[in-house]
């Protein structure tokens, strides 16, 4: 019944064809439907004796795809949305058809070698030492998380060796403008977490990190810093050479959310704002994101990927064939156990196009962005917010409040133009666009900000 009978066979064909056809024709932007709107036109779906594949294929195509929008649209700008090559989207269907695990080198070897060197790649751009290794896991949410267990185990071992006792309370040092999964993190640990200042630019500095640890609440250990490389917001990337120094003297683990930004370290245009980031404990860059891979891929990276296997192997009579130090199981890096070998389909992309077509994809979207921002500086009815670091503009519509931005984004929307979202900057309404697809061009940008005009 589930093997590859004459008619599950037929189901393969028809689901490769549809594969096919969206690869064909890009998908529209369309309004989400109404609930009930949805649920009355798909109807019931789990039957006991099964709707067959021609049927759930037809609910599919003609009812479910249309009520999502694909994030690799052209148009797609709001949120830090993904558009995976060709390659790395077909070839998630051969690791899902595959049926092997990513947990171990036991029965995942292949699997876990073709992720190591992509990750090898992430780590080289890094300048990351020979050593450093890590696991992909579903997104920065996972890795924010996985690495700060990490680095709070690290700092519980490094007191017990020391032989003091622990504190009454661990933190973690962050800025208002790192991402929501750190505040989550912290409330899953139930650890504090103290805020540092940013500079005027917006940018977390070395000083205000090194302000943050000494004005710790007595009996707090300060374990990690969380530095953003490339603010999901805005775009910026935080002094991380200068923050680097304050862990150092501070003794602290230095983690660096890239999720959005590290992408962008392939590009030699904006490599020079990365600087420091070779010093890192832990990083985070989402493949999903900026380099081109299909949801969901985060790689969570260590200088040294000891402590995490400290934190993180699970011991149980059943897995101890499993832990062997010459191996390297990837679910002993991060909170995960089962694992799809989620960095294989990003592996096999750049196995296909080489680094250099993902350097100039890169380039190609930062180019776009500056482009973006000088149509903004060149409208006297828009304001520029902030000059990018990266690939995010962020700009107002000057007279707008927060109602005019929604409505403008509801109308490009029903228009099929173009999916936005209003954002907030220094505290009140304001627009941003996220530019990290290839295929977005300045004419794109250019017909969507001919609808703000006066």
């Amino acid at each position: 019944m589930f093997g590859l009978d004459a008619d599950n066979e037929a189901m393969v064909r028809k689901v490769v064809d549809q594969v096919l056809g969206r690869f064909a024709e890009q998908p529209e932007i369309r309004q989400a439907p109404r609930v009930d709107e949805l649920a009355a036109n798909v109807g019931e779906t789990i039957t006991p004796a099964g709707l067959g594949p021609d049927e759930a294929l037809r609910l599919y195509t003609e009812y479910l795809a249309p009520a999502s929008v694909a994030s690799d649209h052209p148009r797609y700008l709001a949120f830090v949305a993904g558009a995976p090559t060709t390659a790395s989207s077909v070839f998630d269907l051969v690791v899902s058809s595959s049926a092997q695990c990513g947990a171990f080198w036991l029965d995942g070897a292949g699997m876990v070698h073709a992720e190591n060197a992509a990750m090898r790649w992430i780590a080289d751009l890094a300048g990351l030492p020979a050593g450093a290794n890590g696991c992909f896991v579903t997104g920065g949410t996972t890795g924010n998380l996985s690495a700060l267990v990490t680095a709070r185990d690290a700092a519980r071992r490094s007191r017990q060796a020391a032989g003091l006792d622990r504190p009454k309370a661990w933190a973690v040092v962050c800025a208002d403008s790192t991402h929501s999964s750190v505040d989550s993190a912290a409330r899953v640990m139930d650890v504090e977490v103290i805020r540092a200042e940013l500079n005027p630019e917006h940018r977390l500095t070395g000083i205000s990190v090194a302000a943050a640890i000494d004005g710790r609440p007595d009996g707090t250990e300060v374990f990690a810093v969380v530095a953003t490389a490339g603010t999901t917001n805005i775009g910026i990337v935080d002094d991380l050479d200068s923050i680097a120094d304050a862990c150092n003297g501070g003794g602290v683990w230095l983690h660096v959310d890239g999720a959005y930004g590290a992408g962008a370290l392939v590009a030699p245009s904006v490599r020079d704002r990365f600087n420091g980031i070779e010093r890192c404990d832990s990083l985070v860059v989402d493949p999903h994101k900026w380099l081109l891979s299909p949801f969901d891929c985060a790689a969570l990276v260590y200088r040294d990927p000891t402590p995490a296997r400290l934190a993180h192997t699970q011991h149980a009579s059943y897995l101890d064939a499993t832990i062997e130090d010459a191996f390297y199981n990837p679910s002993d890096h991060a909170h995960v156990l089962t694992r799809r070998a989620r960095g294989v389909p990003f592996w096999f992309s750049l196995a296909v196009h080489g680094t250099d077509a993902y350097r100039d994809a890169i380039e190609h979207t930062l180019s776009v962005a500056r482009a973006t921002r000088d149509l903004v500086v060149a409208a006297e009815h828009l304001e520029l917010l902030i000059e990018p670091d990266l690939s995010v503009v962020a700009f107002r519509r000057r007279g707008w409040g927060a109602d005019d931005y929604q409505a403008w984004c509801d109308q490009l929307m029903a228009n099929g133009t173009a999916m936005l979202t209003p954002t907030t900057f220094e505290g009140g309404p304001a627009m941003r666009v996220c530019i990290i697809n290839p295929r977005t061009t300045v004419d794109d940008l250019a017909e969507i900000f001919t609808t703000l005009e006066p």
